[in-house]
């Protein structure tokens, strides 16, 4: 069985638990509880050790959201060599905020990323499809990469 450790990141009230939470129907959604998870700097290299994949949630309706993704992407991907293939940039819509697919101007690099919109409510299933769309293509690199490895011990 092929494991993949794909991290979840972005700011605050973005929404990455409800994500997470739906992608692995884990729970229904509810209302807002904020996760207790990983505040703190310090702990990140341990988080990023090994991991495969990043998906950055931010909530396109907070402007100042968009500022801080570039420092998840700095962070969490061009620090650990990871390709732009390996993140996934989710723009969260929460219930009520309309689904706002308007143009997001995102700067470089960013702009070179997949972005994908999510609204739970409207158009649940549209999230779900991409994000095994990305999973399957980290599945494919993890996979590649194990058969590259192997082949180096075996000749």
């Amino acid at each position: 069985m092929l494991k993949a450790k794909i991290l979840f990141v972005g700011p605050c009230e973005s929404g990455k638990t409800v994500l997470a939470n739906f992608l692995t129907e884990s729970s229904d959604i509810t209302e807002y509880n904020p996760t207790q998870g990983v505040r703190f700097e310090s702990c990140w290299p341990a988080l990023m050790k090994d991991s495969h994949g990043v998906v950055i949630i931010f909530n396109a309706d907070i402007p100042s959201h968009l500022k801080e993704i570039e420092m998840w992407y700095s962070c969490f991907v061009q620090q650990q060599f990871l390709q732009d293939t390996q993140c996934l940039l989710i723009a969260h819509h929460k219930p009520g905020s309309g689904s706002g697919k308007g143009n997001l101007s995102l700067s470089p690099p960013l702009n070179k990323l997949k972005l994908v919109h999510s609204n739970l409510e409207d158009d649940p299933e549209e999230i779900r499809m991409e994000f095994i769309k990305y999973l399957k293509s980290i599945i494919n690199s993890v996979s590649e990469s194990r058969d590259r490895e192997e082949m180096s011990i075996i000749t």
